[in-house]
């Protein structure tokens, strides 16, 4: 997948489109040697790379510095780039240059969360030449305003407002959208309804993709099993035996041989 009519045009054939976060040059390089269609520099790596409690933290210097560091290596790769919190709220030109931001390290789209605000932004990016994909249920952004880490749409009026903002982004030009920790049938009826493609996390297998952060998929993230996730690696048990490997051939000078060594 290298353009956004890619997007569109495995929506129209039904092929599904895998994306996975990714926040630096070593594992872009591992992805790009790999069939995922597509990579996400996510806010998340607040927490996943820099260690805070949510994505808040995550400054437009933060992710201009991953999102570069991602490009680098992820070869033909199709790279999104998040908005961090408040980075689009700010006033236009503000918006904008934090925009540019994201772009100018090499970012081939942009992601924002919600839609109340937000879709003369969107429409403004998408006429300046700039690619966005929206993010609609569970916004990690607005974690305090939804009261935790919840499940939405769960009631009808819920829905109803999901599905208009997700039409609302559609038309303002954005060219996919993320639903993320939302009813599976709510997220087929708006699948369903969409000419854009919908990536899901936590939403079911009807959306045309799906997305995983990576630490998660690769299960480093000990005791983190929230009922979405599958984990294909026991990463967390796997890579500690490695290193207490490294470290006992080391304390009993099993490392280095004469292989290792130079004469």
């Amino acid at each position: 997948m290298k353009t956004i009519l890619d997007f569109h045009e495995k929506k129209i054939k039904k092929q599904k489109i895998s994306m996975i976060t990714c926040y630096d040059y070593s594992f872009a390089r591992i992805v790009a040697a790999s069939n995922i269609d597509c990579l996400l520099v996510g806010d998340s790596l607040a927490m996943t790379m820099h260690g805070h409690k949510t994505t808040l933290n995550a400054s437009v210097n933060m992710m201009a510095l991953h999102t570069a560091a991602v490009v680098r290596g992820a070869g033909d790769k199709f790279v999104i780039g998040d908005l961090p919190f408040m980075s689009y709220r700010k006033g236009l030109t503000a918006n904008m240059t934090y925009v540019e931001k994201i772009m100018k390290a090499g970012a081939h789209a942009v992601k924002l969360e919600g839609a109340s605000g937000n879709i003369e932004l969107v429409r403004h990016l998408v006429d300046s030449g700039v690619p966005v994909m929206g993010h609609l249920g569970l916004t990690p952004q607005s974690v305090n305003q939804l009261g935790g880490f919840k499940v939405q749409g769960r009631d009808e009026k819920a829905q109803k407002k999901i599905k208009e903002q997700a039409l609302q982004l559609q038309d303002a030009g954005a060219f996919s959208v993320v639903l993320e920790c939302v009813p599976s049938k709510l997220a087929h009826d708006i699948t369903e309804s969409l000419e854009i493609p919908t990536i899901g996390i936590g939403a079911g297998p009807d959306c045309d993709g799906q997305v995983l952060v990576l630490q998660d998929m690769l299960g480093m993230n000990e005791g983190f099993k929230p009922k979405f996730l599958k984990t294909y690696f026991n990463g967390f048990e796997t890579l500690k035996d490695v290193f207490n490997k490294y470290h006992s051939e080391v304390v009993e000078s099993e490392f280095p041989t004469e292989k290792e060594s130079y004469s």
